[in-house]
């Protein structure tokens, strides 16, 4: 039988929860990169738009949570961050921009910087 300190689990926990948050915001990116691709304001610009949303007010709640572990500062500028990209959507989703690929450059920065 193995036995693992509370440390190494937390560890791995932590590690997992990074891996996920890579994995939704390649995912957010590649819908992003897909609705550019299509052009105008079809299926995917509707997909990436209304995924894209989820994650970062996910992302707010996360950061807004008081157990969240992130510096102060950090968790500030991550929820400034997150409420351009919320204003950004908002803006495409009422077709008054189609700003995707700054959103996509922002989250791209934000994904490689999670370690």
């Amino acid at each position: 039988m193995y036995q693992f300190s509370y440390a190494e689990i937390m560890e791995d926990g932590v590690a997992v929860s990074k891996d996920r948050e890579r994995q939704v915001l390649e995912r957010s990116i590649a819908l992003l990169k897909a609705a550019v691709t299509a052009g105008g304001y079809g299926k995917e610009a509707v997909e990436a738009v209304y995924f894209t949303r989820r994650v970062w007010i996910r992302f707010i709640e996360d950061l807004g949570n008081p157990e969240n572990e992130l510096e102060d500062e950090l968790r500030a500028n991550l929820i400034s961050i997150a409420i351009w990209i919320l204003k950004e959507i908002e803006k495409i989703r009422k077709r008054e921009s189609t700003n995707f690929q700054g959103i996509i450059d922002i989250t791209t920065i934000i994904k490689d910087g999670i370690k």
